[in-house]
């Protein structure tokens, strides 16, 4: 980056570099294809060296104060279309007993019936299967602690439904986690997305899919 600077730069002394130099410098490289992410990673490399010649007495002030760097665009998240949605929630093979394949498929569901995250799923707790069954709703508890209610879609209530019947088999006695792992106890966002990336390799899906996936497809399909 410092040595594009000195490139720009030519025969103007360090001393001498204003604002206007180094914004005609950054329209420049703007104009070459460099990125906005380039740019800004240059601007701070640039401010950073005039800063620390500044400490020296070496510049008077520095000429990439109150320069930005154009934004970039922002690139759409990545979703499944329906058909790939579709296959992923298809019955995937039954685990030796079956337990598993249940809550993961209640998991599954959940997610890409509400859109939820991942750390407010594995939050929920045996009181929101009650809610759900009973109103098709879902009080959770998102970022910052902000409560919302989502709607619960009909395949993810049987999911539930069928999940719930099962849970008791793996799930410790005193445990109060809806989705619980193989010990018996609150299922760890590690093993939701394991899980999930073994069941979209397991259906053939040609990219790798996790949970925010699901919520984004949840919301694109939505729409």
């Amino acid at each position: 980056d410092l040595g594009k600077l000195l490139l720009d730069l030519g025969s103007v002394p360090l001393a001498e570099v204003h604002g206007h130099h180094v914004r005609r410098f950054v329209a420049q490289h703007h104009g070459r294809g460099l990125s906005g992410r380039s740019l800004a990673r240059l601007l701070s490399a640039w401010r950073g060296f005039f800063g620390w010649l500044g400490e020296r007495g070496l510049v008077r002030a520095n000429p990439c104060d109150g320069i930005r760097p154009p934004k970039s665009p922002k690139r759409l998240p990545k979703a499944l279309s329906v058909d790939e949605t579709a296959r992923l929630l298809t019955s995937a093979a039954e685990d030796e007993n079956g337990v598993l394949s249940a809550r993961d498929a209640a998991m599954f569901e959940l997610f890409y019936s509400s859109g939820l995250r991942l750390a407010e799923l594995v939050a929920l707790d045996t009181d929101a299967l009650e809610t759900v069954l009973a109103d098709g709703e879902l009080r959770v508890l998102g970022k910052r602690s902000k409560a919302r209610l989502v709607p619960v879609g009909s395949l993810a209530r049987e999911a539930l439904a069928a999940w719930g019947a099962q849970r008791s088999v793996l799930a410790a006695p005193d445990e109060k986690a809806l989705f619980v792992g193989a010990r018996g106890r609150r299922i760890s966002p590690r093993v939701v997305q394991m899980r999930l990336a073994q069941r979209a390799q397991l259906q053939g899906l040609p990219t790798h899919v996790h949970p925010h996936m699901l919520r984004h497809s949840f919301a694109s399909h939505v729409l």
